[in-house]
Parts: structure tokens; C-alpha cells; sequence
């Protein structure tokens, strides 16, 4: 339902309709910043968006629409406009402690830690028992490297509500990340007695016990998931990557979403903190096989995610599209303003779609969640224009298998296999480079820089 906001010219008073209603209602801007908060609870981001707008046209200094505003940003992924609303609401009410919370967590989202940490630490002196902010804290102590410090401001945490079931997920993860099994698995026995549905603790509770190279109660953690949430896809999808049932040929629509619509938020800064280099690694692909840019070619972004590709891309682009399954990551693409077109769609379906259509076509470690490629293959190939050339990352083994799914739920792939499936295809030249795509837990993830034509 679309929210129309005026405001009156010879009071200031703000005039509210929504359509269909037929009628409109005059409202103070105490008012209208409470409306816009409810519509906020609501997640009716734009029309939230509208009326927070429109007070601040009234009453550029009202703190409450200045911070919320800046949390509605946060959660479009615009941080540094968020960080600049949020930091303006405090300079004007700089005794909220919730505020300095939320300040840290875009802080956090931003990567930009060590101003999270200081938000944080000013939330704690205004809120001293604030369980929810210790919890943060001790979160992004650990992203910091101070695992002391974050253990302590945990354990405080669950000392002072030890119902508070992140703060226990937390520490063990800490935990285990320091080798500490026993004592991890203890706390995540304890957050998982106090949120028995709680995916995402179950989700670390299986990838702790393949830290721990204790497979077997991977998969039972897995098969424990599945009887509370027998459709969950993740669960059904690390059961198979801890070799609890057959392995499938890719990744599901319903895993692909859940993955992503919950990442899209802090999906940019987290892949910063890991030295993330698929699209970079692409981009020179393309600087490398296409010479200067000079915007002439049809591109299509498979994968897009939140547009990481794309600043590489526009300059070569008479016409960018994206596609991507996350309607969530769509959502932060657009935001970039570099797509022609984005299309919420599974790759394979779209592109089988066009025919000859696209000189260019990019996936950036979109195909690590497929392990049979003879369908993504043959759909780029139709998509392509005659010589239109296609460039992308995968994820590498040097196993025989022609692909493994990895216990962290994406596939890899061999040479041999990559180069023998692409020229049955109908790709006559094929360029593999081995390149480092990322870093985790410290080691690097090395993959294949592909170029086929």
C-alpha cells in the first residue's frame, strides 16, 4: 500500500494518506516520526523511509527520526549515510545507550572495528547491565584479536542473564576457535537448551564438530536439526556435506536463498575482512581480454550478489544486467546504481532464456554452489553472441573427482573436469590461472580464474 506525505505550507503540520483509505490525517511530527517508527517494526521500509524523510524537512534536528532513519539505512546497507545520521542523532542526544549500541553494530557491519568497539564501551558506561551490548562487545573483541577481553565481557554477559543464549553461542564459538572443543561444546549445549530452534546455533554447532574433525556428530547435530525443521535447507545440505546422504548436484534454490538473504546486510564488509579477490580477479580478466573500456558491450553479471563485479564492469557496458537468486542482495545492487537491469531469478533458468544475446558474462564465485556444471555451461553458452566470452571464478581441488562438496558447503572443482565439460560444451578456448580467492581461518582458499570463449 503506497504512503503519501505532505506537508502543509501555512502550519508545518504533515498530512498523511494511504492509498485506498480515502482519507487523509494531519499529524504533528512527534506523530509522524512515531508512525514511521511503527511502519519501521513492520519492515515497510520505503514508506518508513518517507515519513522519517519528511520530518526532518520540518524539524532538521529531531533526534529520533535522524537515528532511526540511520538504523533504516543500516539496513539497506547504505552504512556510511547510516554512520552519518546515527552519529548526527547523538551529537543531539548523546545520553541514549541504546543509540551507541547501534552505532557499534554499523560500525561493526562497516568493518570498521575499532570505532564499534568504542561505541560499545560508551554503551556499557551508560548501561552498565545492558546484556545485549556485552554480548557485542564481546563479539567484536574476539574479531579484534582479544580473545581475553571478549571472554570476559561474555562471561560477564551470561553472569548477569545466564538465560541470554547468544552470549553462550558466542563464547563457544570463541572456544572453538582456540581449540577449547570441550568447553565449546558445553556452551553450545547450553545455548541450544535455551533456543532449541535457533538455526543459526546450529549451524555452528556442526561446523564446530567439523573443526573438530568429528564427522560423525556433524551429521548427527545435522540429523538432530532436520527433526525440529525437517525442510530446513541448510541442514539438509550440510548433512550431505559431512557425507550423511547423497551429495547433490548443486546447491538448492531454498539453501541459495536462506544463505544469502541473511547475509546481505554486512556481505561487503565481511568479505573485505577476509581479502576477498574474486571480483578483482575478474575485473582484470576482463581490463586484460577486452584492452580500454569504451562502453560498447552487452554484460551480464551471473551471481551479482550485492554488485561487487560491477564497478569493473561499467565502464566496458553499453547494457549491465545482473541476476541473482537473494532477493536481499538485489536489493543492495541496486543501491550501487551501475545495473541497467537486475533480474531475481536462478542463473541457469534466466540465461536459458536469451539466445546469442551477450558479448560478456561474469559469475564471481557464484558456480562454488554448483557441482555438476554441464547446465550452467550450456546455458551461458547460449546466452553468449558468436566469440562472446565468459569469465568467472571457481573454488579448486587436485583430487580426481570431478567435484567435492566441501564441509563449509561450497563445491570445488578440477581442472580436468572444468576444461573437458567447457569444450564439450562448444567453448574452443579455455584459460585456467590458479588464483587465491579469499582467506579463512587464517589459510588461503584457492580456486580458478576460468576465461573461455
Amino acid at each position: 500500500m503506497e504512503t503519501e506525505v505532505s506537508i502543509e505550507p501555512d502550519n508545518g503540520t504533515t498530512v498523511l494518506q494511504e492509498e485506498g483509505e480515502g482519507q487523509r490525517i494531519e499529524l504533528s511530527i512527534v506523530e509522524l516520526v512515531q508512525f514511521a517508527m511503527q511502519m519501521h517494526q513492520e519492515n515497510r521500509l520505503d514508506a518508513a523511509e518517507k515519513c522519517y524523510r519528511t520530518a526532518l524537512k520540518v524539524d532538521s534536528n529531531n533526534a529520533n527520526a535522524l537515528h532511526f532513519l540511520g538504523v533504516l539505512l543500516h539496513q539497506r546497507a547504505r552504512n556510511s549515510e547510516a554512520i552519518e545520521s546515527i552519529q548526527r542523532s547523538m551529537e543531539l542526544d548523546p545520553q541514549v545507550a541504546a543509540w551507541h549500541n547501534n552505532l557499534g553494530n554499523v560500525m561493526l557491519d562497516a568493518n570498521r572495528f575499532d570505532e564499534a568497539a568504542a561505541a560499545y564501551q560508551r554503551c556499557t558506561e551508560l548501561a552498565p547491565d545492558n546484556v545485549e551490548v556485552l554480548n557485542n562487545l564481546g563479539v567484536l573483541l574476539r574479531k579484534l584479536k582479544r580473545p581475553l577481553e571478549a571472554e570476559e565481557s561474555l562471561k560477564r554477559a551470561i553472569a548477569l542473564n545466564p538465560t541470554y543464549s547468544g552470549s553462550h553461542a558466542n563464547l563457544a564459538t570463541l572456544c572453538a576457535g582456540q581449540g577449547r572443543m570441550t568447553e565449546a561444546f558445553s556452551h553450545f549445549a547450553d545455548a541450544l537448551a535455551l533456543r532449541p530452534g535457533d538455526s543459526e546455533i546450529r549451524r555452528l554447532l556442526v561446523l564446530a564438530y567439523g573443526k573438530a574433525g568429528r564427522f560423525d556428530e556433524a551429521q548427527q547435530a545435522c540429523r538432530d536439526w532436520l527433526d525440529l525443521e525437517p525442510d530446513n535447507p541448510k541442514a539438509q545440505h550440510f548433512l550431505a556435506a559431512y557425507g550423511g546422504g547423497n551429495v547433490p548436484d548443486r546447491a538448492s534454490d531454498q539453501y541459495v536463498t536462506a544463505e544469502f538473504d541473511g547475509f546481505a546486510g554486512s556481505f561487503d564488509a565481511k568479505l573485505a575482512s577476509l581479502e576477498y579477490r574474486a571480483p578483482q580477479w575478474v575485473g582484470e580478466e576482463v581490463a586484460k581480454r577486452f584492452g580500454a573500456p569504451n562502453q560498447t558491450l552487452e554484460i551480464m553479471d551471473a551471481g551479482c550478489g550485492t554488485g561487487l563485479c560491477a564497478s569493473y564492469l561499467r565502464p566496458y557496458a553499453k547494457c549491465l544486467s545482473g541476476v541473482d537468486l537473494s532477493s536481499n542482495m538485489l536489493n543492495r545492487a541496486k543501491d550501487r546504481n551501475a545495473y541497467d537491469s537486475l533480474i531475481h531469478a536462478e542463473l541457469v533458468a534466466c540465461l536459458s532464456g536469451y539466445d546469442h544475446r551477450f558479448d560478456l558474462i561474469v559469475s564471481a564465485d557464484t558456480l562454488c554452489y554448483f557441482g555438476n556444471l554441464v547446465g550452467a555451461f550450456s546455458a551461458v553458452k547460449q546466452a553468449l553472441c558468436p566469440g562472446g566470452r565468459w569469465i568467472f571464478t571457481l573454488e579448486s581441488h587436485s583430487a580426481n573427482d570431478d567435484f567435492q562438496l566441501q564441509h563449509h558447503g561450497r563445491y570445488s572443482h578440477s581442472q580436468m573436469y572444468v576444461e573437458r565439460e567447457l569444450k564439450a560444451t562448444g567453448f574452443e578456448s579455455v584459460d585456467l590461472q590458479s588464483v587465491n580467492l579469499r582467506f579463512e581461518g587464517g589459510e588461503p582458499v584457492r580456486g580458478w580464474l576460468v576465461s573461455a570463449c
